[in-house]
């Protein structure tokens, strides 16, 4: 599945705001938590063994938490009915680690994201599986291995 954040992101800077996150956090969150739960209900249709996001509903919150938002999102319950079945991270990689127009953070704050991450996915009960630095085709064969599927 895609990755619904840069979606949102190039469409706001069409209508004149750089970045949504930093100016709205919760306007931004609010349209991405919709994206993902339609993106959710669309993998629960799909015919295919695996289904992979690029980000999950719970990173919303690791997001806002990171940032110390107060909101009222019911992530609890809607985490209850939107369970995934493995969470793969990637751990902060220095050496491969850029910036774009929509991905802004340092390598510093991506440290900070990731432990945001391991720890509200934690907190909502899942054990997270970290990928190994590597090659791409190494990478996708932990993949396959922690889902039990041949290459």
């Amino acid at each position: 599945m895609d990755e619904i954040s840069r979606e949102i992101t190039l469409k706001a800077r069409k209508n004149g705001i750089e970045h949504l996150f930093l100016k709205n956090p919760l306007l931004f969150s609010e349209i991405l938590l919709e994206k993902r739960k339609k993106q959710y209900s669309k993998a629960l249709q799909s015919s295919h063994d695996h289904v992979f996001f690029d980000r999950g509903i719970p990173d919303i919150e690791a997001y806002l938490n990171l940032k110390k938002q107060e909101h009222t999102f019911p992530f609890f319950e809607i985490n209850k009915s939107s369970k995934y079945d493995k969470i793969f991270i990637t751990p902060p990689w220095q050496e491969i680690h850029t910036t774009d127009n929509e991905r802004y953070e340092s390598f510093s704050e991506t440290k900070k994201i990731h432990t945001e991450l391991e720890n509200t996915y934690t907190k909502l009960g899942y054990k997270t599986i970290s990928i190994p630095f590597g090659t791409p085709l190494q990478r996708v064969e932990f993949l396959l291995q922690q889902l039990d599927t041949p290459l």
